[in-house]
């Protein structure tokens, strides 16, 4: 299917062919009908891809920092990579869609298939998106006029926010499509509006909706234009829909307002307030937050879990519905907005007008429909492909390998590694079908699928990586095991008990010489550094002590990592690692664990204190509040009167050590390559698992019982 995706790296738009999406809980597949360009937010996303790096980082100063202080702790090349790949990411534009429901994921309530709808979705011919981002439309408004309902949503709830009482004066600065939805809908409210603009079209059009208007490039003053307007008490409110760096528009719209006026900040503009203009005044300003209460919770999005209306009467769906209600009875008609059509096959005209200095206003792009078959959800890439080697250079059959995720570790860490391993690379499986067609063209992949299924019945796929989210890891590591495939899971092997207990039943009822390799991507183990520690180790005897400090860092509360049942909590999902290198380390079974913990509201802030076998020690510091210009990980080994310091993965040093002083590194190494290529050099060789399987369940079954303990 074709789908519009914007490089940030090359500023190319591109019309890509795409699989179909895969269906999901809580979420609907649409077959889109018409899209509307967010001429405002879509041009900058545009501009900002066709400018160099330095405008780049002006434009994003507060990345800029992060990337700094990446360099510090990381070192340059890693940062650089990691930036680049960050930008190599394709982005889907647009956010207002109408089309048809053609499946209803499970969960779904209120929807069922045949439904025409608007949504959130973006300019391809099959979306995917959550239930309470969609809304029926009514048998009166048209698809064309029904595009409109998204940008209307978010003018109302800026309408909301200003709570205007019939008969207010409001001013609209910023006359594009949501300010002049604003306009209307102001209008419909029994508001008087003054609009502002510097194009005269718009201006016109804004009259001819009923508001007064003023031509910001004339020698007319927009402040006591507004104090006339507003018989000379100050205008009730301002909503500011224009997008520009300067102060002006939000310093004007304080002048303009009357004692205890309104301010609502729609679009984007510079905000360095005069403290005076506000204190004097007692002004209020608020910052619109895009279509309404629920926007950016996943609870209310992804898991569909609406707001109880007695208590959040206006969320982005019903707003949704109430744009399209005033649509269907008359009380606005968007048909004035449109400007342009095009076919989706034409798009990238759309785009070239919209970065043009030819007006442009509404621009639809149109969608002749295609049928959703099995065959679609999945994409032939090019069978040159550049990462699939065959043979080695001794003639060695290269294992066949298929990526089950693609996304950011996946792309900038485990598949170039399992590229310079020289690894066949078959399949990749992405659920939305961008990110897997990104990686399948960049590395060489035969296929792209939206369809996991298929990998695990596809006998060219001798091995199968999982790099999704957590939830999903248990399923499809049972599948590979039953397929009889090798797998490479990213950490965690799962995150349950139930689920732990699962895969060790399924891999010990395979007989010995069937058993595939598996492998949990605990890459430390494998770096140069920590292979340096193993070996200088050999020579203690007796016990040892361990003390892992790992400065994580603060995770949103709502983060997918932090939800138990998704990712299982940030020990599962991350701190296993350490407690796998802790254990190899050792080398000896953890018969004890204790852990301690500040308080609930700081849970993944722990102290895990382990106890093995051969009567070594270990301390795990897992800390979430502290300051990411720290480096993020020091390990202290203590033994035999010496000690061993190793600072985030580029220096390591010995006090005491005899014959070892230093190791360093140029750049930082987890052990990332040497992991996948060790991986790969196991399953030519027919080789047993690199880590014993009953070490692989010691740490998830420790892992899993600190996190409980935590919750």
């Amino acid at each position: 299917m074709k789908h519009i995706l914007q490089n940030l790296k090359t500023g190319t738009t591109e019309i890509a062919d795409v699989p179909v999406p895969s269906s999901k809980p809580y979420h609907l597949l649409i077959k889109s009908s018409r899209t509307l360009v967010s001429a405002g937010t879509e041009r900058m996303l545009v501009e900002f891809g066709k400018s160099g790096l330095i405008n780049k980082a002006r434009q994003q100063p507060d990345k800029v920092k992060m990337v700094l202080d990446k360099i510090k702790t990381d070192g340059l090349f890693p940062t650089i990579e990691a930036v680049f790949n960050k930008l190599d990411q394709p982005l889907p534009l647009g956010y207002c869609n109408v089309g048809q429901v053609e499946e209803v994921g499970p969960g779904v309530v209120g929807f069922k298939k045949g439904d025409r709808v608007v949504s959130n979705g973006k300019h391809a011919e099959v979306i995917r998106v959550p239930m309470n981002l969609c809304a029926k439309v009514p048998d009166g408004v048209t698809d064309e006029e029904a595009s409109f309902a998204v940008l209307a949503a978010i003018a109302l709830q800026s309408i909301r926010l200003v709570n205007p009482t019939l008969g207010e004066t409001v001013v609209v600065t910023g006359l594009g499509l949501v300010g002049l939805l604003t306009v209307m809908l102001l209008q419909a409210h029994g508001c008087r509006v003054l609009g502002m603009d510097f194009d005269q079209e718009r201006l016109d059009l804004a009259k001819q909706l009923g508001a007064d208007v003023i031509n910001l490039s004339s020698t007319k003053d927009p402040i006591s234009t507004a104090q006339i307007f507003s018989r000379n008490r100050g205008v009730d409110a301002v909503i500011i829909s224009a997008s520009t760096k300067s102060n002006e528009p939000i310093q004007q719209a304080a002048k303009m307002c009357r004692q205890r006026g309104r301010i609502v900040l729609v679009g984007v503009c510079g905000l360095e307030l005069l403290r005076s203009d506000f204190y004097e005044k007692e002004l209020s300003f608020q910052v619109s937050c895009s279509y309404g209460p629920g926007r950016y919770d996943p609870n209310y999005e992804e898991k569909g879990n609406d707001y109880p209306v007695g208590f959040v009467r206006w969320t982005e769906q019903r707003n949704f519905e109430a744009v399209l209600d005033m649509m269907a009875d008359g009380r606005i008609d968007v048909k004035p907005l449109i400007s342009h059509r095009f076919d989706i096959s034409k798009a990238q005209e759309a785009y070239q007008l919209i970065i043009s200095k030819e007006p442009s206003l509404g621009i639809l792009l149109e969608y002749p429909g295609i049928e959703i078959t099995p065959e679609s959800q999945s994409v032939q890439l090019d069978p040159q492909s550049k990462g699939s080697l065959p043979l080695t250079q001794s003639n060695e059959i290269n294992p066949s390998i298929s990526f089950i995720g693609a996304g950011n570790y996946a792309t900038a860490v485990l598949i170039p590694a399992f590229k310079a391993a020289n690894a066949s690379l078959q399949t990749i499986v992405s659920s939305e079908g961008v990110s897997g067609v990104h990686a399948g063209r960049k590395f060489g992949f035969k296929k792209t699928t939206t369809d996991a299924d298929t990998v695990f019945n596809d006998e060219t796929s001798q091995t199968i990586v999982v790099t999704t989210q957590h939830d999903t890891h248990a399923d499809f590591v049972l599948k590979s095991l039953k397929a009889g495939k090798n797998i490479f899971v990213e950490k965690p092997l799962c995150i349950t008990k139930d689920q732990l207990f699962a895969i060790e039943k399924e891999y010990n009822n395979l007989a010995l010489e069937s058993r595939p390799v598996i492998m949990v991507g605990f890459n430390r183990r494998f770096s140069p550094q920590i292979k340096k520690i193993k070996q200088l180790l050999k020579g203690v005897s007796g016990q040892k002590s361990l003390i892992m400090t790992v400065n994580a860092g603060k995770i949103p509360a709502n983060h997918w990592t932090q939800n138990k049942e998704i990712g299982g909590g940030r020990i599962i999902g991350e701190a296993c690692h350490f407690i796998d290198l802790l254990r190899f380390l050792a080398d000896s079974p953890i018969v004890k664990w204790q852990k301690l913990t500040m308080s609930a509201a700081t849970k993944d802030t722990v102290s895990l204190q382990l106890s093995f076998s051969n009567g070594s020690i270990g301390t795990i510091h897992y800390f979430a509040n502290g300051s990411n210009a720290f480096p993020k990980e020091r390990l202290e080994i203590f033994a035999a009167g010496g000690i061993l310091q190793l600072d985030n993965f580029r220096k390591l040093s010995g006090y005491g050590w005899a014959g070892f002083k230093k190791m360093n590194l140029w750049r930082q190494d987890k052990g990332q390559k040497a992991c996948v290529k060790e991986f790969i050099d196991a399953i030519k060789n027919n080789e047993k698992n690199l880590i014993p399987f009953d070490e692989i369940l010691e740490v998830a079954r420790i892992s899993i019982e600190v996190e409980e303990c935590i919750h």
